[in-house]
């Protein structure tokens, strides 16, 4: 495949270049030949990478259907995702290992590729519970991650805890053995965020959401974030962030914002009544939400996203970064990046950020 006329995406820039890749990228530069597909100066970049997103079209990861992962994994890669982590809601260990045991078996078509596992429960804080179920909520435990662990075939990447909680700081010790461990779900203040980063937390759950707000005189999570040189999830679907706290995020961590879906069943779906971890749902106008009123995650793709970051005055340089390589890099995941030899995961948008292919491991979508 030879793509002509691009603006590709390589070292947080821009470059005007041909194309060329198998299942790999071989030539970035001026290219002999005739294209196969004239950019027109539309923009290259690498296939998203969804750190955070439960499910989407009917489906989600925590119902441990087969069909649904692969129904997902298309729906993700028709959105300019490529790779993804498979987010669980906070369920009890059975649930948790029906879901942990199709995410084992899952096969791949032609859809985007499952790089793991995003423990967003249980090991959550009852009053910083948000959408999460409070009925399930089970105390830091080191030998149960371990057990979700090995029934995923080793594919756990990511688990939020509430690092204020008994034994946490136990278990962020022994879980970033395992995987990245990150703080959410929260009430923690400043000093015992910092302790939990000192002891192998690195990484902040949806910041701003489910956690106390960033006070001058109470900075919490999100100050000690920062100090700690974290990175941190965002999501910018306009309902879950105000568009000033998003820049201010940026300004705050920079390279280390990853943005997010944090997709729940219901996007890509019309309004109406959905499911999340045994609670009801309801989407209107695309807002989704307990019955108590509680926001609960988002009802867009990751592609919608990074287009909302720039209509919210994000450089699109800076928004590609922080829904490629920035995420991959927090978890973990060799892809994010446009280099010679990898895997040829890419996005061709046109210049309204528009979606015109979708290549995954060099095969259109």
């Amino acid at each position: 495949m030879l793509i002509k006329n691009a603006n590709i995406f390589i070292d947080r820039a821009f470059v005007k270049e041909d194309i060329s890749f198998t299942d790999v990228v071989t030539a970035i530069g001026e290219i002999d030949g005739r294209a196969d597909i004239d950019a027109k100066g539309g923009y290259l970049i690498p296939g998203l990478v969804d750190i955070h997103t439960h499910g989407a079209a009917g489906e989600d990861f925590s119902d441990g259907k087969p069909e649904g992962l692969e129904r997902l994994s298309d729906f993700y890669a028709s959105n300019g995702v490529t790779s993804f982590l498979a987010a669980t809601v906070t369920l009890r260990e059975p649930e948790l290992n029906a879901a942990m045991d199709a995410l084992r078996s899952f096969k791949r078509g032609a859809g985007a590729k499952c790089a793991g596992v995003n423990l967003e429960g249980p090991f959550v804080s009852y009053k910083k519970r948000g959408a999460q179920n409070g009925e399930n909520i089970h105390s830091p435990d080191a030998d149960m991650l371990k057990r979700l662990n090995d029934r995923s075939g080793g594919k756990v990447r990511l688990v939020t805890v509430a690092c204020e909680e008994p034994g946490a700081m136990d278990f962020i010790r022994a879980a970033s053995k395992i995987c990245a461990v990150s703080l959410g779900h929260s009430d923690a203040e400043y000093d015992t965020a910092l302790r939990a980063f000192e002891a192998g937390a690195t990484h902040v759950t949806h910041l701003y959401n489910a956690m106390p707000p960033l006070h001058h005189r109470a900075p919490g999570i999100i100050g000690a974030a920062v100090d700690a040189g974290a990175t941190a999830e965002l999501i910018c679907d306009g309902l879950h962030v105000h568009p000033s706290a998003v820049r201010i995020a940026f300004r705050l961590f920079g390279e280390r914002i990853n943005l997010i879906s944090d997709s729940l069943r219901c996007a890509g779906m019309p309004d109406g009544e959905y499911t999340l971890g045994g609670l009801a749902v309801k989407m209107s106008s695309g807002r989704a939400t307990l019955s108590d009123g509680t926001i609960a995650g988002s009802a867009i793709s990751l592609m919608e996203g990074l287009r909302r970051a720039v209509s919210f005055g994000i450089p699109l340089e800076t928004a590609v970064y922080a829904a490629t390589a920035a995420p991959a890099k927090a978890a973990k995941i060799d892809a994010g990046t446009i280099e010679i030899g990898k895997s040829a995961d890419l996005v061709l948008l046109d210049n309204e950020l528009n979606i015109r292919a979708v290549f995954i491991d060099g095969k259109r979508f």
